[in-house]
C-alpha cells in the first residue's frame, strides 16, 4: 500500500492571470475539464495489478481546505488526511510533517510525494515507473523520478545519472543534481541522454525519509515534530501547531535533503509530463495546430502563427489578427499579452502589480468560500454589487457589519434569509434588505444552487468588515476566517 502525499499549497504566479495567491492553478481546469490537483488526486488512486494506493494525505493551507474537499468530493475519493500549514514553508517541512504522521501509524508506510500541479497525460505508464522504483525503495534508497527532456529547457532543474538508462526503466543512481541551465548546457545535457528534468515527484519509506531529515536537516526535525505533537483537529482537518511551524526554516526538500544524501536513485519517465510552468507550457500541452495557434474559451485567431489566445471570462470574447509569438490571456479584470519567450518572466508582472497595490497581483474575481463562491461585479465609494453562489445546503455565517447595509435579490434558487430575529424564504424575483447592524444569515435549503445579487451600501464595503456569532464550517473572525 503506497500512500499519496499530495502538495497543494503553490501560488502559480508565471500563470497570471489565471493563477493567483488566492485561487493558485492546482484548483484550476487548466488543459481539460478537471483541475490540476483532481488530476493528480486520480492518478495516484485505486487499485492496479501491481499497486494500491490509500486515502491520499492533502497538505495545504488555511485558505484552501474547503476547496481540498469539494474538489476530492466532485470525483469520489475520501482523503486520509489533510494537513492544514499554518504557513508556507516549502517543501522540506510539509513533507517531513506528512512523513511523521504517516510514520506514528505505520512503521513501513511507504509514501509518494507529489505536486498537485503537474499534468501527467499516461497514468498506466506512471504507474509502471512507480512499480519500477519499488525495488528501490525496499532496498532503503530515496527515489526520484526525472522526465525524459523533450528539448533543451531552461526552466527545470535536471537531475544526472550516473549511467545511461537502460530500456527496462530500472532506477539508476543519482550522480547529482543540476540548476536550471543556460540555452547550450540544456542542449548539450539533452544530447548526452544522462540528464533528466527533475520533476519533484518522490517515493521512499517514511522511516528512510525521516533518517534523511536527521542525517542532513537536523534543524528541521524538532520544529516539525512539535508541530505535529501540537496539532488540532479542526472539523476533520489537522492543523498543525503555528508556532512551532513558524520555526522551520523555508527550505525546499532538494536543499534540505536530497542534494546531500547518498542513497538517491533516479526512476527514468518518458510517458510525458508537464508542471505548466508558464504559459508556453501550456500552449505545448494543448497542442497547437498547423499553424502553432491555440484558442480556448470565447477566443478567436486570424492568420495568427505560434500564439495562444484564452478567454477564462464568460462572455468576454478576445480576437488576435496577425499575431506571431504571442500569448494573450483574458480575464475579466485583467489581461496579460505578451510575447511567448517571455512566459517565465509573467512573475515579472505579478510583481510590478504588487508594488503598486493593484488587487489583480493575489486576488482572484471569484472568492470562493465553504458555502460557495462570490465576485465583485461593480464596486463604488461607497457601494459594491455582489453575484454570490450557495451550493445546495450550505449556508453563511449568522453574522453583522458595523458599516453597510445590503439588498438581497434572488435570481437563482430559494434563500433562507435570517434578519435578526425573523427567518423566512425567498424565492427568485424577490428580495430583502438587511439594514446596518443587523444580525443576518443566508441559507440555501434546497437542492440546486442559490444564486442572488447582492447590493451594498455604506462607508466601507470590505471582507473585513464581519463579525461572526456561529458558523457551522468554524471559521473564527476575519475575512475568510
Amino acid at each position: 500500500m503506497i500512500t499519496p502525499v499530495i502538495l497543494c499549497g503553490g501560488s502559480g504566479t508565471r500563470l497570471w492571470p489565471l493563477s493567483r495567491k488566492s485561487y493558485p492553478k492546482q484548483f484550476v481546469p487548466l488543459v481539460g475539464d478537471e483541475t490540476l490537483f483532481q488530476a493528480s488526486a486520480k492518478r495516484l488512486s485505486g487499485t492496479t495489478d501491481a499497486l494500491s494506493f490509500a486515502a491520499p494525505a492533502v497538505l495545504t493551507g488555511s485558505d484552501f481546505r474547503f476547496i481540498v474537499t469539494e474538489q476530492l468530493a466532485a470525483i469520489g475519493i475520501d482523503p486520509g488526511v489533510i494537513l492544514i500549514e499554518p504557513e508556507g514553508r516549502n517543501t522540506a517541512p510539509a513533507i517531513l510533517a506528512a512523513a511523521l504522521h504517516l510514520m506514528a501509524t505505520d512503521p513501513e508506510a511507504i509514501m509518494i510525494v507529489a505536486p498537485s500541479d503537474h499534468v501527467v497525460p499516461d497514468t498506466e505508464a506512471f504507474h509502471a515507473a512507480i512499480s519500477k522504483g519499488l525495488a528501490a525503495v525496499e532496498a532503503g534508497k530515496l527515489v526520484t523520478f526525472g522526465i525524459k527532456p523533450t528539448h533543451p529547457e531552461t526552466a527545470y532543474g535536471y537531475l544526472e545519472l550516473a549511467a545511461q538508462p537502460d530500456t527496462s526503466g530500472a532506477a539508476v543512481d543519482l550522480k547529482q543534481f543540476v540548476e536550471k541551465p543556460d540555452t547550450a548546457r540544456a542542449a548539450e545535457m539533452v544530447d548526452a541522454g544522462t540528464f533528466m528534468w527533475n520533476a519533484g515527484i518522490f517515493l521512499f519509506k517514511a522511516k528512510d525519509i525521516i533518517a534523511a531529515f536527521a542525517a542532513h536537516a537536523p534543524s528541521l526535525t524538532k520544529p516539525v515534530t512539535d508541530a505535529i505533537d501540537a496539532a488540532q483537529i479542526d472539523l476533520g482537518f489537522l492543523r498543525l501547531d503555528p508556532d512551532a511551524w513558524a520555526q522551520a526554516e523555508d527550505i525546499s526538500i532538494d536543499y534540505a535533503v536530497m542534494e546531500r544524501a547518498a542513497n538517491l536513485a533516479v526512476v527514468p519517465f518518458d510517458g510525458g509530463w508537464s508542471d505548466l510552468g508558464g504559459w508556453d507550457a501550456v500552449w505545448r500541452d494543448l497542442g497547437p495546430d498547423a499553424d502553432g495557434v491555440v484558442t480556448s474559451g470565447d477566443a478567436t485567431a486570424i492568420e495568427c502563427e505560434n500564439s495562444l489566445l484564452r478567454s477564462d471570462s464568460e462572455n468576454l470574447e478576445i480576437v488576435g489578427i496577425g499575431l506571431k509569438n504571442v500569448m494573450a490571456i483574458a480575464m475579466n479584470d485583467a489581461v496579460l499579452v505578451a510575447d511567448m519567450s517571455r512566459a517565465q518572466d509573467v512573475k515579472k508582472a505579478v510583481a510590478a502589480l504588487k508594488a503598486k497595490g493593484s488587487a489583480q497581483a493575489t486576488m482572484f474575481p471569484k472568492d470562493h468560500r465553504p458555502w460557495g463562491w462570490f465576485e465583485s461585479l461593480v464596486i463604488g465609494d461607497r457601494f459594491q454589487v455582489k453575484r454570490i453562489h450557495v451550493h445546495p445546503g450550505a449556508a453563511l455565517s449568522l453574522q453583522s457589519h458595523f458599516h453597510r447595509s445590503e439588498h438581497w435579490i434572488v435570481v437563482e434558487g430559494t434563500a433562507r434569509v435570517t434578519v435578526d430575529d425573523e427567518i423566512k424564504l425567498v424565492t427568485e424575483n424577490q428580495s430583502v434588505y438587511l439594514p446596518l447592524g443587523c444580525v443576518h444569515r443566508l441559507e440555501n435549503p434546497g437542492k440546486v444552487p442559490m444564486v442572488l445579487i447582492e447590493v451594498q451600501t455604506g462607508s466601507y464595503v470590505g471582507e473585513d468588515d464581519i463579525i461572526r456569532y456561529e458558523d457551522i464550517y468554524y471559521r473564527g473572525q476575519g475575512p475568510k476566517g
